[in-house]
C-alpha cells in the first residue's frame, strides 16, 4: 500500500484503494483503443529488440530513438552480432544519442548474454536486472513485453502519471517517495489471473499515458481515462505535480580544446572510459590557454593558436564552456602528432567523422570548421 502521507489530504479524488479495483482494467481498455501500436519495437516478443529499444528510450524521446534503433538493427541484427562488435563501432553509431554510459553498458550486456547465457536473455525480471545497464524498471518492461511476465515498471513517465493521479507530494527521486511509489505501483498491477497479453497492454498503457497525454508541459486531461479521479486535474495542480527536483546551482566548467588540422584531417583522441563522453573520440584539451599552447607544441602545431567562437554545452549536472583554438600541423617537424600511431589517437578527415563516436558539441565545432578554408601559416 502506498504511504498515506504522500497522498494529498484535501483532494476530492477517491481513496487510492477505490482506484485499485478499476485502474488496471481501465488502463488496458484505453491502451487497446488509444495507445501506440505501430512503434518499430512493438508487435514482437524478440527480447533483443525489446531490450535495445528500452535502453535507447531511457532519458530519450521516441522520435529521437527511432532512426538510431533502425541503424543499430541494420548493423547489429542480433545480440551475437553486437557482442562481437568493436566498441568503437558501437559508440560511433550511438554518437548524438547522449548518456553514453548506456552504449558502453549495451555492449557489455550483449557480451554477458552471449558468454554467460548462451545468447539468450533470461526471462525473469530479477535475472535481467543483474545484467549491465538494466535496472529494476527496465528489467520489468523487458520481461513483460518479451516473456509476458507480471512485473511492475516505474520509469519517469510512470512516476509522473502516479504523482498526478494520486496526488503524491514529494520529489519522485527522493528515496522515501520512490519507495512509496513502487509500493503503490505494485498494488495497481492486473490480478494474478491476468493473461500475458493483458499484462503487456497494461505496461504499454502506463508508458503511452505518460508519453502522449500526461506529458510534462501541457497534459491532455480531457482525453485521460482517469480525469474524473485525478488529484492533479481536480485541484488544478498539473504543473506542480510531480514535485520538481530541489533547485541547486549548476556549476560551470571550462575547457580549452585544440583543433589541430592537417589539410582536410583533424587530430582526435579517445577519451578515458569513465567520465563525460567516456570512450568517445574528442579533441586534445587542457585546463587553460597556456597548457593548451604547450600541448599544441608537443603535438606539432606550426603556428600560434587562433581563437574560434566559444561553445557552451549543458549536461544534467553542469555546464561546459568550450574554448576552441585552431592550429595547423607542421609537416616539417621531425616529431609530432603524425608520428602518434597508438590506438587512442587518429587523424580523421572531416568527411569521415561518422566512423568515429564524436560527442555532439565537438562535432558541431568540427562541422563549423568546414567553412574555414586556407592555412593559418
Amino acid at each position: 500500500m502506498s504511504d498515506p502521507a504522500l497522498i494529498a489530504p484535501d483532494c476530492t479524488a477517491p481513496a487510492p484503494i477505490e482506484m485499485h479495483a478499476v485502474f488496471a482494467e481501465r488502463l488496458i481498455a484505453w491502451q487497446r483503443r488509444h495507445g501506440r501500436h505501430d512503434l518499430p519495437w512493438q508487435n514482437t516478443r524478440d527480447p533483443y529488440r525489446i531490450w535495445l529499444s528500452e535502453i535507447m528510450l531511457q532519458q530519450t524521446q521516441v522520435a529521437t530513438v527511432i532512426p538510431y534503433y533502425a541503424r543499430f538493427l541494420s548493423r547489429f541484427p542480433d545480440v551475437a552480432a553486437l557482442a562481437a562488435a568493436n566498441v568503437d563501432d558501437v559508440m560511433a553509431l550511438w554518437a548524438g544519442l547522449g548518456y553514453y554510459t548506456r552504449a558502453r553498458n549495451l555492449h557489455r550486456c550483449a557480451q554477458v548474454v552471449v558468454a554467460q547465457h548462451g545468447g539468450e536473455f533470461p526471462a525473469s525480471p530479477d535475472a535481467l536486472a543483474t545484467l549491465p545497464g538494466i535496472g529494476r524498471s527496465t528489467a520489468a518492461a523487458i520481461a513483460s513485453f518479451a516473456f509476458g511476465a507480471r512485473a511492475t515498471i516505474l520509469d519517469g513517465n510512470v512516476k509522473r502519471v502516479l504523482s498526478r493521479i494520486f496526488g503524491i507530494d514529494g520529489f519522485p527521486g527522493d528515496k522515501r517517495v520512490e519507495t512509496a511509489m513502487w509500493a503503490l505501483a505494485e498494488t495497481l498491477m492486473p490480478g494474478a489471473d491476468a493473461s500475458s497479453a493483458q499484462v503487456s497492454a497494461y505496461t504499454q498503457g502506463l508508458m503511452d499515458l505518460g508519453a502522449t497525454l500526461c506529458v510534462r508541459g501541457k497534459p491532455d486531461c480531457a482525453h485521460c481515462p482517469f480525469a474524473a479521479e485525478c488529484v492533479a486535474n481536480l485541484t488544478g495542480r498539473q504543473r506542480e505535480l510531480p514535485v520538481a527536483r530541489p533547485k541547486k546551482t549548476i556549476p560551470t566548467r571550462r575547457s580549452w580544446m585544440l583543433i589541430l588540422r592537417d589539410g582536410p584531417a583533424v587530430l582526435l583522441e579517445r577519451r578515458p572510459p569513465t567520465g563525460i563522453w567516456g570512450g568517445l573520440w574528442s579533441l586534445p584539451e587542457a585546463a587553460d590557454e597556456a597548457a593548451l599552447a604547450v600541448r599544441a607544441g608537443e603535438l606539432g602545431a606550426a603556428n600560434a593558436l587562433a581563437r574560434l567562437a566559444p561553445l557552451t554545452h549543458t549536461f544534467t549536472h553542469f555546464k561546459l564552456d568550450i574554448e576552441p583554438r585552431l592550429a595547423d600541423y607542421d609537416r616539417r617537424a621531425p616529431q609530432g602528432a603524425r608520428e602518434l600511431r597508438d590506438e587512442d589517437s587518429a587523424w580523421v578527415p572531416l568527411d569521415e567523422l561518422d566512423a568515429y563516436g564524436v560527442p555532439a558539441p565537438v562535432r558541431k565545432l568540427l562541422e563549423g570548421l568546414k567553412g574555414l578554408e586556407g592555412s593559418l601559416l
